[in-house]
């Protein structure tokens, strides 16, 4: 999933790509996220998952086009993080994009995929 006008304009070809508006929000990135994510850990019968928490996504971010709030990223993290459990697969979380007005905007958004990795792995 990625914004369609986003960087960069010429992209590698993949078995599944989903583009998204600009200005696409939490709602309809969550449903498009729920839509897809199951199928694509099923047909890829991988023995491991990486898993690009890019916070870009985040509203207000210099590059990313696309405009999710923080209770959106917090939302997506959990769906990703609780979805790929259920697979048993073993799961890489590994830090992408984010280009916030400040470094610490950055850090916090980035922070949330750990809190939350944090609560999966308490239960």
């Amino acid at each position: 999933m990625h914004g369609a006008k986003n960087y960069p304009a010429t992209r590698q070809r993949s078995t599944l790509d989903i583009e998204l508006v600009d200005g696409t929000g939490d709602d309809a990135y969550l449903e498009v996220l729920q839509e897809h994510l199951p199928r694509a850990l099923r047909e890829a019968r991988a023995d491991l998952v990486f898993y690009l928490a890019g916070v870009d996504v985040a509203a207000g971010d210099r590059y990313g086009r696309l405009a999710l709030s923080d209770a959106g990223v917090r939302a997506r993290e959990r769906y990703v993080l609780d979805t790929v459990s259920r697979t048993g697969l073993p799961l890489v979380i590994t830090l992408a994009g984010g280009y916030a007005p400040s470094p610490q905007r950055t850090v916090e958004l980035h922070a949330i995929v750990f809190e939350e990795a944090l609560r999966a792995v308490a239960r």
